[in-house]
């Protein structure tokens, strides 16, 4: 489920990660515990305010020009991205930031419908048309968790029926 969107016109997603947690703030009154993003969308900034926050943040660090290992520390980081490196150091920490490639299935199927380039121009437009997707993509993906409540339920009835 797509919770929150934005647009911009700025070509890098660094350092969006807090104005995307801070609009689930707003809208849901709660910040998440974790946050699975990708490499580019996160900054040390963003890292060190979602600690402060309580918000365990999973991003891989980015690879070094000068092939200095990415995940030791650095004389700047602060406590939130200290604790971020050794995370996602670690095989528990890589195991859960592979769960990413399950909310990443939003752009292909967004490229599936045809949302490569938008017929629109302005930034209100390009919101309500990628709102518009994200509508549908709620509601399709609301459909198919509902179906798959009731064949859940539908099996217990049929335990509870062959038990009795």
């Amino acid at each position: 489920m797509i919770v929150a969107v934005d647009v911009g016109n700025i070509g890098s997603d660094r350092g969006l990660m807090r104005p995307m947690l801070e609009q689930l703030d707003a809208r849901l009154d709660q910040l998440p515990k974790q946050h699975i993003v990708d490499g580019g969308f996160c900054s040390a900034n963003d890292i060190e305010w979602a600690h402060e926050q309580g918000i365990e943040v999973l991003c891989p660090p980015t690879q070094s020009k000068s092939g200095v290992d990415p995940f030791q520390p650095r004389p700047k980081d602060g406590p939130g991205a200290l604790a971020w490196r050794a995370r996602m150091s670690s095989e528990a920490g890589k195991k859960q930031y592979a769960l990413r490639v399950i909310c990443e299935c939003i752009h292909a199927r967004w490229r599936n419908w045809n949302l490569r380039q938008l017929p629109v121009r302005g930034r209100e437009k390009v919101r309500a048309v990628v709102n518009l997707y994200a509508l549908t993509n709620n509601l399709l993906q609301g459909y198919r968790l509902l179906q798959e409540r009731m064949l859940a339920e539908k099996r217990v009835q049929e335990v509870k029926l062959a038990l009795s």
